[in-house]
C-alpha cells in the first residue's frame, strides 16, 4: 500500500510540479546543449534570463527551451551586439565570445545577433511587450527560431522554468 501511494505521489508531482525535459536542437548553445536532461519547475515566477520551456506557438504539441529576455511592459532591442532592455544596455553573461565567433565563421554571419528592435520586427509590430506575456530568445541567436520569428509568448504558454541541469553529470548545475 505505502509502495502505491509513493508512486502516486511521484507521478502527481511530475504531472503538476515539476517537470523533466530534454534538449533538442542546438538553438540554446552553449548554455544547453543537444541531449542535455533537464528538471523544470511548473507554476514558477518568471524572470529576466530564465531559461523556460514554452508551447511552441508554430508548432502544437511541441515544446521549445528558450531564455526570457523581455518582462511585460519591457522594450527590447539590439544594437551593434548589445542588448538594450528598456533603453539600457545590458549584459548578456550566457553569451560566449569564443563560441560566438566559431559560430559566425560557421554561418558565414557578419553579426551575431542582428540588429532589432520589437517595433521592427514582424513578428512582434510594437514597442512593448505586453501585460501577461514575454519576450523569449536562444541563445545561439544564428540558428534559434524565437521570439523573432513567432513573437511574444503568454505567460500561460510557459510550461516551466529550469532549475536543474543533471545530465550530463559532468556540466551538472543549478539554475
Amino acid at each position: 500500500m505505502l509502495f502505491a501511494a509513493v508512486i502516486i505521489g511521484v507521478q502527481l508531482l511530475m504531472h503538476f510540479v515539476i517537470s523533466k525535459d530534454v534538449v533538442q536542437g542546438t538553438s540554446m548553445q552553449p548554455t544547453l546543449e543537444d541531449g542535455d536532461r533537464l528538471y523544470s519547475a511548473r507554476h514558477h515566477s518568471i524572470d529576466r534570463n530564465d531559461i523556460v520551456v514554452i508551447d511552441a506557438p508554430d508548432k502544437p504539441g511541441e515544446l521549445y527551451i528558450k531564455r526570457v529576455i523581455g518582462m511585460p511592459g519591457d522594450t527590447v532591442a539590439v544594437k551593434h551586439e548589445k542588448l538594450y532592455i528598456n533603453g539600457k544596455q545590458t549584459k548578456e553573461p550566457y553569451l560566449k565570445s569564443k563560441f560566438m565567433a566559431q559560430e559566425m565563421t560557421a554561418q558565414n554571419a557578419t553579426y551575431f545577433t542582428y540588429d532589432f528592435s520589437l517595433q521592427t520586427l514582424q513578428s512582434t509590430h510594437r514597442a512593448t511587450v505586453p501585460k501577461g506575456a514575454y519576450f523569449v530568445m536562444g541563445d545561439n541567436r544564428l540558428v534559434s527560431h524565437d521570439g523573432r520569428d513567432f513573437g511574444f509568448i503568454a505567460k500561460n504558454k510557459i510550461q516551466s522554468v529550469v532549475v536543474w541541469r543533471y545530465w550530463p553529470l559532468n556540466k551538472m548545475k543549478i539554475y
